[in-house]
């Protein structure tokens, strides 16, 4: 494959993921919770840094996914304590990251781990770290994580489609059938922090926020079946990743910052053209069932 097919397949494997998990964000009301484990997730990979002095491995993804729990638990423990919800993501997401920023600032060095590349990314550089594969050939290290993550995902929401759709909608119900709503809730913020991590060195925080909420938001608009919302919501981040792409190429600017915008662009669509819930369809039709009321 070519260096450029590696890097659209590699942005579509994230917008297909983070789709179809933003989907049970945007279902369970969590949407700020992508923002928060998008950020947190950064101090797990800072502190992993810091026990091994490597930049690659699993090890990596391990710190990371132990910071989304762990920020998933001290926001559910200040709710229990009579928190706010939003108050309380706010304040353990600020407080987490901020704790990554100064471990980076004061204790990385000159290792290529910032800021910057953290909130953005950097796409460009994924075909460059490859690792071979028997009858395949070498494949970059990210698209193979990534298969892998959208694999899990998958088969995560297929083996248990009745218990995320009834938890997500009636968590009540879900205890009354006894189904363990607690275990299904950290099952999903493991879900959710693999997804981000997986997809947080190659596009940065800033497109894995966009990719778990803007497509999965789209979707919703257009459907009220959770079969079809998923793959709309996966469509819509393949779509946006591969849209980005070519923009970020037109105007030589941020390719993440352009397929976080091309979401945005998705999502105005649908807001305006949805045929129930858009702007454009309400306005049509209003008048319309109004006429037909005078008449009768």
């Amino acid at each position: 494959m070519s260096y450029t097919a590696w890097i659209l397949l590699t942005a579509a494997l994230v917008g297909l993921s983070c789709g179809m998990i933003g989907v049970l964000l945007i279902l369970r009301r969590m949407a700020m919770m992508a923002d928060a484990i998008s950020h947190t997730v950064l101090l797990g990979i800072v502190v992993a840094f810091l026990v091994t002095r490597e930049l690659s491995g699993y090890h990596m993804l391990i710190g990371a996914v132990i910071a989304g729990l762990l920020t998933s638990v001290l926001i559910q423990w200040l709710q229990s304590r009579g928190v706010q919800g939003e108050a309380s993501i706010g304040v353990v997401f600020t407080t987490l990251f901020a704790v990554g920023v100064i471990l980076i600032a004061t204790q990385v060095g000159n290792a290529h781990l910032d800021v910057k590349h953290a909130l953005m990314g950097e796409i460009t550089f994924v075909p460059w770290t490859t690792v071979r594969l028997p009858w395949i050939g070498d494949i970059p290290e990210a698209t193979l994580i990534l298969s892998a993550v959208l694999l899990i995902v998958v088969v995560a929401i297929i083996a248990f489609y009745k218990e995320w759709k009834i938890t997500s909608f009636d968590p009540a119900l879900a205890a009354s059938l006894g189904i363990p709503v607690i275990v299904m809730h950290y099952a999903f913020m493991s879900l959710l922090s693999i997804t981000t991590v997986a997809a947080f060195d190659a596009v940065g925080a800033i497109m894995v926020v966009a990719m778990l909420i803007t497509p999965a938001a789209a979707a919703y608009l257009w459907t009220d079946r959770l079969s079809v919302m998923f793959g709309l919501s996966g469509g819509f981040g393949v779509g946006s990743a591969v849209a980005g792409y070519y923009i970020a190429s037109w105007l030589d600017t941020s390719i993440s910052g352009s397929m976080a915008f091309a979401t945005g662009v998705v999502f105005l669509l649908s807001f305006l053209m949805s045929p129930k819930h858009g702007l454009i369809s309400r306005y049509v039709t209003v008048p319309a069932r109004k006429k037909a009321t005078s008449e009768r």
